[in-house]
């Protein structure tokens, strides 16, 4: 292995981590979970399911919606067939990351406090609005990291690379409105089955509205520097073939 695609896979896996650290640690804060996951962690409180299961099954349901959409690129002739064929191999190859990743989220939920439930300083309002920030900045750094080493994405960033790619849209307005959307699914979910909004709060909100900023934030001062370190070349339009 090179030492540029050392470094590639390197920032990879710190994004891998960093994004589920980033997730789980806004669900402990008690201001709502992150819009990404929101769907999921609805279902699984107002049912009693394991959130990492759920997750899980969201994810699949987002890898299958990028093979779609790939396909629908590649008989717009947006991509040659060689490309088409690479890109469905990595799609799939989403189903055994997402376990992998699902099962770091149970972990890092293992390991992370409650912090309603701290006496100390992250306990109070003020430590946990901080824990909410850092949160969502992991998120935001965690999923542009993955989504720029373009190998294979995890499903919940990966489905906003593909919308941003198929309707030739900038990546962190595209997680915006993504995130819109899990909201709406997930206050629509709460509301219906239970009557009630279930882990949808203040910080939900503020994922919503800055994981994206973050992202686009980080791109445009990190991008270029990041891809010269992992030897990759900056995105281009593909000539079909």
């Amino acid at each position: 292995m090179t030492k540029a695609r050392a470094v590639r896979v390197l920032f990879y896996l710190l994004g891998l981590l960093t994004l589920a650290f980033g997730l789980t640690l806004n669900t402990k804060t008690g201001f709502g979970v992150s819009p990404i996951v929101s769907v999921a962690y609805t279902v699984s409180s107002i049912w009693e399911l394991n959130f990492g299961n759920v997750m899980l099954a969201e994810y699949v349901v987002f890898a299958a919606l990028e093979i779609v959409l790939h396909i629908l690129m590649w008989r717009q002739n947006r991509m040659s067939v060689s490309r088409f064929r690479s890109i469905l191999i990595m799609d799939l190859l989403q189903l055994p990351l997402t376990l992998l990743f699902t099962r770091f989220m149970n972990l890092f939920s293992t390991v992370l406090p409650d912090l309603t439930a701290d006496c100390s300083f992250l306990g109070s309002v003020a430590g946990r609005l901080l824990a909410l920030l850092t949160a969502v900045v992991c998120t935001g750094v965690g999923a542009v990291l993955i989504l720029d080493m373009r190998l294979i994405a995890n499903p919940g960033d990966g489905i906003v690379q593909v919308l941003a790619d198929f309707f030739n849209a900038e990546v962190g307005l595209t997680k915006n409105c993504f995130d819109a959307g899990n909201l709406l699914v997930s206050i629509s979910l709460g509301l219906f089955l239970s009557g009630r909004l279930t882990g949808v709060g203040l910080g939900t909100a503020v994922s919503m509205v800055c994981v994206g900023r973050v992202m686009a934030l980080f791109n445009r001062f990190f991008l270029e520097k990041l891809h010269q370190a992992a030897g990759m070349a900056l995105p281009a339009l593909e000539t079909p073939v």
